[in-house]
Order: C-alpha cells, then sequence, then structure tokens
C-alpha cells in the first residue's frame, strides 16, 4: 500500500517480504532510505500487550555513530545493566563493565562476548571508594580514556517505615543510589573530558517522584537526589564538553527480579496490580529501557541535555496490594 502526503510531497511505503514486514521511512532528512523489519509474530505481540520479539534487533536501522566509544557500565551482570551493555555491544563500543560477585561477572562477560564484543569484565563494589577508583582506572589503562559512564548501580531495603526504619538503613540506601554515583563521575569525568562525543547516564526511577511506588522514604529521596542534581550536574559538566542525563524507569519485569517474585508468589495480587496501574496491560523490560540509555549516549541525542527521562509506559501510582504505604 502506498500513501502519498500532498503537503510533503513524499509517499510512505509498506511492502511484504517473506514472512516480515519492511517500512520505507521517508522522515529522513538525508537521501538515504531507511529500512526498519518486523517479524510478523512481533506484530502479534504488540498488538497482544506483549514485549516485542527481540530478533527485530538484528535489524539496526539507524546508525548510532557510536562505534568503537568506551562504554562503562556499574552494575552490569543483569536487567538493565547487562541490557544496556548488549544494546551497546551491538553498536560496536568496547564495554568496561563491573559486578560484585565473580560468578555473575563472568556470566556476563561469557554473554557479552558471545556478541563478539570487546569486553573488559571488573570485580568491584561501588560502594567501595577504592573498588570505584580501581573500575575507573582499569578502564583508562585498557583504552586510554572513557566515552560513555552509565551509573546503574541502585538498590532498595531497610525499613519501609519511619519507626521501622534505621540510620543505618538510610545511609546504606544513600550510599549505594546516591553517593556512588557522585563518586564515580568524580573519579571518571576527568578521563572524558575532550573526548569525541563524552556522555553520562544516571539510572533513577519514578519513585523518585511517586511516593505510593517508592517501597520506602530512603529509597525514593536517593532517586529523587539524581533527578534533581540531574540538571545542576549538566550544567557543571558541560564546561567540559560532557553531556549528562537522567533515566527513570518504571516498574520492570527481569527473570528472578523482585517483581518476578512477586509474580510468582501472589498472582493475583500481581494480575491486579497490573490491570490497575499499567494502561499499556504489561511490566516494561530491561531491554527498553536499555534502547532509551544507549540513544541517549550516542551523538543522536546531543540536543539532550539534563534532563530526566521517565521509561514506563505510562505507569500510574497504583501500588501492589500489600505494598501500599498508607
Amino acid at each position: 500500500m502506498v500513501t502519498s502526503i500532498l503537503r510533503r510531497h513524499i509517499k510512505i511505503t509498506s511492502i511484504t517480504i517473506a514472512d516480515s514486514i519492511a517500512t520505507i521511512n521517508p522522515l529522513e532528512t538525508t537521501p538515504r532510505m531507511v529500512i526498519r523489519v518486523r517479524p510478523r509474530h512481533d506484530l502479534d505481540n504488540i498488538a497482544h500487550n506483549r514485549p516485542p520479539c527481540r530478533l527485530t534487533r538484528k535489524v539496526r536501522p539507524v546508525d548510532l555513530r557510536l562505534k568503537d566509544a568506551v562504554v562503562l557500565v556499574t552494575g552490569a551482570s543483569r536487567g538493565i545493566g547487562l541490557a544496556t551493555a548488549m544494546e551497546f555491544a551491538a553498536e560496536g563500543c568496547h564495554l568496561v563493565i563491573s559486578a560484585r560477585t565473580q560468578a555473575d561477572l563472568d556470566s556476563a562477560a561469557q554473554a557479552l562476548h558471545a556478541k563478539a564484543a570487546s569486553v573488559t569484565a571488573v570485580l568491584a563494589d561501588v560502594t567501595i571508594p577504592e573498588d570505584s577508583q580501581r573500575l575507573v582506572d582499569t578502564a583508562v589503562a585498557a583504552h586510554g580514556g572513557i566515552d560513555v559512564l552509565i551509573n546503574n548501580v541502585g538498590g532498595s531495603g531497610g525499613g519501609k517505615r519511619i519507626l521501622d526504619s534505621t540510620d543505618d538503613d538510610w545511609r546504606r540506601i544513600l550510599e549505594v543510589n546516591l553517593l556512588q554515583t557522585v563518586r564515580m563521575m568524580r573519579l571518571a569525568t576527568p578521563h572524558m573530558a575532550g573526548r569525541k562525543a563524552p556522555a553520562v547516564v544516571n539510572i533513577a526511577s519514578i519513585s523518585g517522584w511517586t511516593p505510593q511506588l517508592a517501597g520506602s522514604g530512603q529509597y525514593g529521596a536517593a532517586k529523587a537526589a539524581l533527578i534533581f542534581n540531574g540538571e545542576l550536574w549538566a550544567l557543571d559538566l558541560w564546561s567540559q564538553g560532557i553531556r549528562l542525563n537522567t533515566v527513570s524507569p518504571g516498574s520492570i519485569l527481569v527473570p528472578g527480579n523482585g517483581w518476578d517474585r512477586y509474580r510468582e508468589a501472589e498472582p493475583q495480587g500481581y494480575a491486579d496490580y497490573v490491570t490497575h496501574g499499567f494502561p499499556m496491560g504489561r511490566l516494561g523490560t530491561a531491554e527498553e529501557v536499555a534502547d532509551v540509555i544507549v540513544f541517549l549516549c550516542s551523538p543522536r541525542a546531543h540536543w539532550i541535555n539534563g534532563r530526566n527521562i521517565p521509561v514506563d509506559g505510562l505507569e500510574q501510582p497504583y501500588p501492589a496490594p500489600g505494598r501500599k504505604p498508607f
């Protein structure tokens, strides 16, 4: 089918190729043709509010201009961190990844090597200053500098209510979400200044502005601090030519994570949570968050700076049964 748009004097063409649909995108400003391919079963997935088939990732229709960039991803052994590393690997980047446990680190490195990625794996707990320094030093020694920093490490825990939480709960959660992020930027950005298109992305959460979903005050406060400081840090770092943005995922379903365990243990509660909290019919995937992170770090996104980008599928503040803060 060919549809003409007279105002722009252009045509949008869809053609059927075997078991796939290829769409020619006419909105490119450069005189070239971009083809996106989706298997037919991927379209079925979308129609039924299921995550798109990852087979579509074999076709990369847009060059993000990230090839050979040196990318440091903390907490890269699973979930959003691993998905992000895999996406950067697909763009031809040199990866430096960290994790706290050797087995998880080895597994992630093996998965990345299977994609023919260039990977340097460093066993490090970034809440320990010496480990953070060693991680940055290793990246610089291996590649001469850093182009992209992804501060993905974070976590929740401790008492959920005022009377249940302790000073140690607050210190620990602020350290694992906020303080180590500041430390990593302090250590890494001197090695990013002067690079071709350096960028930092800090991973926060929609919990930073949605108390009903935060789980605990200390977690929400830590994520809110990342969001609040994003523009301030971007203004500071731009003097060195470094862009900084924040990505705030909503509730993400990853095999073995908290939501997956809740889904298995309380299927009715989980179903109620999805029905009332997710207009798009499901939780997000790590890959969907990773897509946004990688784009933000690319020169294609050079005019996005100091911003917080929610990646939440329009998630609404409807806490899962048994998880209400009131």
